[in-house]
């Protein structure tokens, strides 16, 4: 039954459909945390967003190309090899934020500015329009990995798992 439902709707479906669905697990449960549950996200945290964005829109591409069986044709086999490359593009991000968590060097998007360096004036604005949240801050942890850690892992894998793909897609009957 399985084998059959694969062959009838092919790799070229199931593969850019579990890109999408990873990529809009990773967007929910961001802003699940941040809505849900009110973990205000910093600016990386918000940079790490885009990529997940992308690889939907691009798994949404690989979908609209016309059904091909098992066998994807070559605009699916390009799209989801972006999207291994965008993934680590993701983990790249991971990695600069969770090096910011652990202190192993500073942000340049959250570096803020010092207090003794504002006139009052620029204090007073700050003050009004609340202070973006630091990088370096981490509000939720699992068995002491940040999320920032949890998307390092989650976008290798991804990554991995789209390149496989690209070979299963060129090689299969």
């Amino acid at each position: 039954m399985m084998v059959t439902t694969f062959k009838r709707i092919g790799a070229a479906r199931l593969i850019p459909l579990a890109i999408l669905s990873a990529s809009v697990a990773a967007l929910g449960f961001a802003y699940a945390a941040e809505i849900g549950f009110g973990y205000e996200p910093c600016q990386l945290c918000l940079y790490q967003r885009i990529p997940f964005a992308i690889t939907g829109i691009l798994a949404l591409v690989a979908l609209s190309g016309p059904m091909e069986g098992v066998r994807g044709g070559r605009t699916q086999t390009i799209v989801i090899a972006l999207c291994g490359l965008v993934y680590l593009v993701s983990s790249a991000i991971a990695v600069y934020h969770v090096g910011v968590e652990q202190h192993w060097w500073a942000s340049a998007v959250c570096g803020g500015v010092s207090p003794n360096s504002l006139t009052f004036e620029q204090m007073q604005q700050s003050l009004m329009h609340g202070e973006p949240k630091a990088c370096d801050t981490v509000d939720w942890q699992l068995f002491g990995i940040s999320m920032a850690s949890y998307n390092v892992a989650y976008s290798i894998l991804l990554a991995i798992g789209c390149f496989a793909s690209t070979k299963l897609l060129r090689t299969a009957p």
